[in-house]
């Protein structure tokens, strides 16, 4: 079908690759532009037959069970996140010439003429966070926009919906940016990279690969981790709009081209007049919530999108004040004897759990679960000075104990033996034994939460109750509150005006169209 813009989709024989939150809805959105399609998917049990009547009522054919073979006359496939790019499905259009899109691709290639430019958003963690701070912040700047992608609503809702947008802040998976090649947002961020869905991918280098395609076609700024060279390579590998420039983030004094933090005050030296010598307040880290290091990257990466975008100063404030994180990211439970619980149940993954570790200066820790192939290592060996204790629960929490025993051996760990939900309480309770009044009881598994649990809000869920009942039982304060941020270092004021010099170094070189401006 090429690459261009499809405007007739009369007869056009689609095949959809899976049910699902976008299969379904893709495979209904084909059908109402006349295309003729055949769903095709793996699974045969009672919900996906409920799920093929539906469709099947509004003439759309689905193959259940049978996920493997290219339905007849097929000449576009549209697949879903999940279907793993070595499936013979996709193997056997390869030899049939034929296009993969994602729904992502598909929403791009729906757009009208007068579209509304996408903010994206893609990294290993913070995805979610950051493009709901971004949202928030392009509302407090009066601009009609939209949570999206995978995220919130659907972008094929957002695209062909009646309600119009100004710009819509996106979050993409690197599954998503495997499926969609012809994406090209005004500006983009990869806000970490480390290993995950390596199962998926195949190699690291495929997963950076896929999450630096968000960077390609970008018009106005390209946004990387400054403490992340990973990010920072993706943005000279990329392949931009002529002007497009380089914009870092940093939880240091912010060099030219970069936002930063100065003396608790969120600072821009990329979107101002004189870069070299000027610097804009746009808020300060109290204004994040929680002001926790990590999230106050996210905050400066939101920030750079929007200033990308033109949004002022005071806009960028007033969205961070008002932003109200989603449950299970580093939210408060409640105070116990002296001892807080946080429920990070989010954070599934090493690379997650240490940026939570990190917040806190004296944890007992909750984690396991299903670890996905990762490696606790390092982190254990990043954290092990923070580490009061560590309770652990799971199918896979050999792997973490093992690794707290070769960096972290004078830790105490309580070994539950068990994998059902009820494990949680027993986890709190034993927790709580060890905690001492000042500490934090952390839960930032690490892994996945599938094993016991149906998702890490469940997961979530279960700590709160269990943490709410051992309130009940010994007297504690359940409201929530905002977390301080340990050791968050001042470095010289920031004000608009005069700022002592960068680091030496500068801003790295960049390919042609990528030059800081």
């Amino acid at each position: 079908m090429g690459s261009g813009q499809v405007t007739d989709w009369q007869g056009k024989h689609v095949t959809v690759a899976g049910l699902g939150v976008s299969g379904i809805p893709a495979a209904k959105v084909l059908r109402g532009l006349g295309a003729i399609v055949t769903v095709v998917n793996d699974g045969d049990d009672e919900r996906s037959r409920t799920q093929a009547a539906e469709l099947e009522a509004e003439g759309i054919t689905v193959r259940l069970g049978d996920g493997a073979t290219l339905p007849e006359g097929t000449e576009l496939i549209v697949t879903t996140p999940g279907w793993k790019p070595d499936k013979p499905l996709f193997a056997a259009a390869a030899e049939a010439g034929i296009e993969v899109w994602g729904d992502v691709e598909l929403a791009w290639r729906l757009r009208g003429p007068d579209a509304a430019p996408w903010l994206a958003v893609t990294g290993t963690n913070g995805k979610t966070t950051t493009v709901r701070m971004l949202a928030s912040i392009l509302q407090a700047a009066g601009l009609r926009t939209a949570a999206v992608g995978n995220i919130g609503v659907s972008l094929l809702d957002a695209v062909l919906g009646e309600e119009t947008y100004d710009v819509l802040a996106v979050e993409l998976s690197s599954y998503q940016l495997h499926w969609s090649p012809s994406v090209r947002a005004h500006s983009a961020v990869v806000l970490n990279l480390a290993p995950d869905h390596l199962d998926w991918h195949g190699s690291m280098e495929a997963y950076a690969k896929d999450k630096g395609r968000i960077y390609e076609g970008n018009q106005v700024a390209c946004v990387y981790n400054a403490a992340d060279k990973a990010t920072e390579d993706l943005v000279r590998e990329a392949d931009v709009e002529e002007g497009c420039r380089a914009i870092g983030f940093t939880l240091g004094s912010p060099r030219p081209s970069e936002l930063g933090v100065v003396d608790g005050i969120l600072v821009d030296r990329a979107f101002v007049e004189d870069r070299q010598k000027q610097a804009q307040e746009l808020a300060e880290v109290a204004d994040v919530n929680p002001p926790a290091p990590h999230n106050v990257a996210n905050a400066l990466a939101a920030a750079a999108l929007a200033r990308a975008f033109g949004v002022e100063p005071a806009a960028v404030r007033d969205g961070l004040r008002d932003f109200r994180p989603d449950a299970h990211r580093i939210e408060h439970v409640a105070d116990v004897e002296g001892v807080s619980y946080v429920d990070d149940s989010k954070a599934t993954n090493p690379h997650a759990a240490q940026a939570s570790l990190a917040a806190y200066e004296s944890i007992v820790w909750i984690a396991g679960g299903l670890a996905k192939g990762a490696s606790f290592d390092e982190l254990v060996a990043a954290s092990v000075k923070r580490l009061r204790g560590a309770v652990l629960i799971g199918k896979e929490r050999h792997l973490v104990r093992e690794a707290l025993a070769r960096h972290a051996p004078e830790v105490p760990v309580v070994d539950l033996d068990r994998t059902d939900t009820g494990a949680m309480s027993a986890a709190v309770e034993e927790a709580a034994r060890l905690a001492a009044p000042g500490d934090t009881v952390l839960l930032a598994p690490a892994c996945a939460s599938m094993d016991m649990f149906v998702n890490y809000n469940k997961r979530g869920e279960a700590f709160a109750d269990a943490v709410h009942a051992l309130a009940a039982e010994r007297g504690g304060d359940a409201t929530h509150r905002a977390e301080e941020v340990p050791g968050q270092s001042s470095t010289a004021p920031a004000a608009p005006g005069t700022l002592p010099q960068p680091p030496a170094g500068g801003t790295p070189t960049r390919r042609t169209g990528q030059r800081p401006k």
